[in-house]
């Protein structure tokens, strides 16, 4: 079996709390204006937007646009509803760039640190370099590499998002790991020929979260941490076994 060299995270979701994030950003604008709604319904109405906005780009129906605007556009969907066209156009772009500034989950950045001793660490997620860089500064996030959309020009589950970012990296597919909290995404992972970890998030949708709650195939590693990943690696003599982290 070849040895793995390079982990590639999804972020949103597996890294940091984005449903956390975006609320708190609202709760600010809510105080600043006096208005009144349900900040985790607004995170989670932004967040609905993201996978039809994206497919629009993967269908080839409009060209490659970075997240940042397309979060723009999705806001723009949304904010009457949420009484948000009132506020400022500097204050819709501070909105818009709480997404660079997402807490991580507290064993993101420990366990994060300790994977980066043995492996090559990168972030491959549909959000582009700016943004995934001031988040990697804000939450203490180590990447050895920012990968994802803007980096190979397509947003994942294609096919082409995950070959590009390990041929980035020099590596083979089997040399790579993909480490998600969606199955869906390491499903596509897999297709590709990567090795697979899912790591359990219980809360990213809040908490009456109904998705994700457990594997649903045989991944080669299942985790309820980062810690829990890092703590099987870094005892695995330089070769990646079969292994449930429980």
């Amino acid at each position: 079996m070849p040895r793995i060299k390079a982990l590639l995270f999804d972020v949103f979701g597996t890294v940091v709390d984005w449903r956390t994030g975006v609320s708190s950003a609202a709760i600010k604008l809510q105080k600043k204006y006096k208005i009144q709604f349900d900040s985790a319904e607004f995170a989670d109405s932004w967040r609905d937007e993201y996978q039809p906005a994206m497919e629009e780009v993967r269908s080839g129906r409009r060209k490659f646009i970075i997240l940042d605007e397309l979060h723009r556009e999705n806001l723009s969907k949304i904010k009457k509803r949420y009484h948000l066209d009132l506020i400022t156009k500097e204050d819709e772009d501070r909105l818009i760039k709480s997404w660079h500034q997402l807490p991580a989950w507290p064993d993101s950045p420990e366990g994060l640190k300790r994977l980066k001793k043995k492996f090559i660490i990168a972030s491959q997620s549909n959000g582009n370099v700016a943004l995934i860089v001031n988040m990697a500064k804000h939450s203490n996030l180590p990447w050895d590499m920012v990968l994802g959309a803007e980096v190979v020009r397509h947003y994942k589950p294609t096919p082409e998002s995950y070959k590009v970012a390990c041929n980035m990296l020099g590596l083979s597919a089997n040399e790579c790991m993909m480490v998600a909290a969606h199955n869906s995404d390491l499903k596509a992972a897999q297709n590709q020929g990567l090795k697979t970890a899912f790591v359990l998030r219980e809360k990213e949708h809040g908490p009456l979260q109904t998705t994700d709650l457990k594997p649903d195939s045989e991944w080669d590693y299942v985790c309820t941490d980062f810690i829990a990943v890092s703590y099987t690696h870094l005892r695995a003599h330089e070769t990646l076994r079969y292994l449930v982290c429980r």
